[in-house]
């Protein structure tokens, strides 16, 4: 028996951002072109769903390129990007590789070579071990880059180079990363800044749109991995904005229903790297218990592509 009227705020513009269908679209276009396998360095973006979607369709993950039995088949690298080492290992290897970097991360890449080049030390604003940063700092050489992950790191941080300029991952908290570039700027006032916003269209809209929403909210739910960071950065916008019952829904997720029980409004988000058919497996679910109610609440059309690479038309 439904009884339970559930009123459900959809986040828009949420799920798949332009880097990640066009990664996904690199595997696919290349088992075609070559043929099953082909291998992916990491996971080609943060889901276990598109992860082991395109497993059963060829395609096999491996972390490093010595992991691969049969180098004659071709390697993808990730989304995330990857270290300068890894396309030259790729060539001594006599491979063929196919980069899924997206070019927003690649963008960050040359600004970082290119503030190297003009003289200034760098400073990464982003996560420890997470593979965009590993990529970024892999551009330069060691002790070129240093990594801040947050405001304490940012107040500690001292350094004796008089040129210093900062990029930042692509996918984290806006207003996080603001407040960490600021220490900076106080710290070091001539600090050279990125000649437009490291941080992603996609990462920006989906936390806007969180935002808008999220205080009207009881539970608010985001729809990703737990290894996404965009994902993670979205629930913690939700809380900041004024839902603090706000959490990530991933492939091992229980439903809360005692939760949503007690709730007349919750919103729903996805992070970047998340299908929208999982999105709406989760909104069927809860349609089997209460009567529900959905308002979709789009704060910016997004009509962003990415051009595949040329060999692989």
């Amino acid at each position: 028996m439904k009884n339970k009227e559930l009123r459900i705020l959809l986040s828009a513009p949420r799920g798949f951002c332009a880097g990640v269908e066009r990664a996904i679209e690199i595997v696919e276009k290349s088992i075609q072109k070559y043929g099953a396998p082909v291998y992916v360095r990491h996971e080609i973006v943060h889901n276990k769903f598109v992860v082991d979607d395109l497993k059963s369709k060829g395609a096999i993950f491996v972390e490093e390129l010595e992991e691969i039995k049969d180098k004659t088949r071709p390697v993808i690298f990730s989304a995330h990007g990857v270290p300068k080492k890894i396309p030259l290992d790729a060539k001594n290897y006599n491979m063929t590789y196919v980069d899924a970097t997206c070019p927003l991360v690649s963008k960050v890449h040359r600004e970082a070579e290119n503030l190297h080049k003009a003289g200034y030390h760098l400073v990464l604003i982003g996560h420890e071990n997470h593979p965009e940063v590993i990529g970024t700092m892999g551009q330069l050489p060691k002790g070129c880059i240093d990594l801040i992950q947050n405001e304490d790191e940012a107040k500690k941080y001292n350094s004796k180079n008089k040129k210093i300029a900062y990029v930042t991952q692509t996918t984290l908290s806006v207003d996080d990363t603001k407040d960490i570039i600021q220490i900076l700027k106080d710290k070091f006032p001539d600090i050279r800044e990125p000649l437009k916003d490291d941080i992603c269209y996609a990462t920006t809209n989906r936390q806007l749109a969180v935002k808008n929403i999220a205080k009207k909210c009881d539970l608010f739910f985001v729809i990703g991995s737990r290894n996404s960071s965009n994902s993670v950065r979205l629930v913690e916008v939700a809380k900041k904005s004024g839902c603090s019952n706000s959490q990530l829904i991933h492939s091992q997720s229980k439903i809360p229903y005692d939760l949503i029980e007690k709730s007349n409004t919750i919103g729903i988000s996805s992070g970047a790297s998340a299908p929208e058919i999982l999105v709406n497996n989760f909104i069927n679910k809860l349609k089997n218990r209460f009567n529900i109610s959905i308002d979709e609440i789009e704060i910016i059309k997004e009509d962003v592509v990415f051009k595949i690479p040329k060999k692989l038309n």
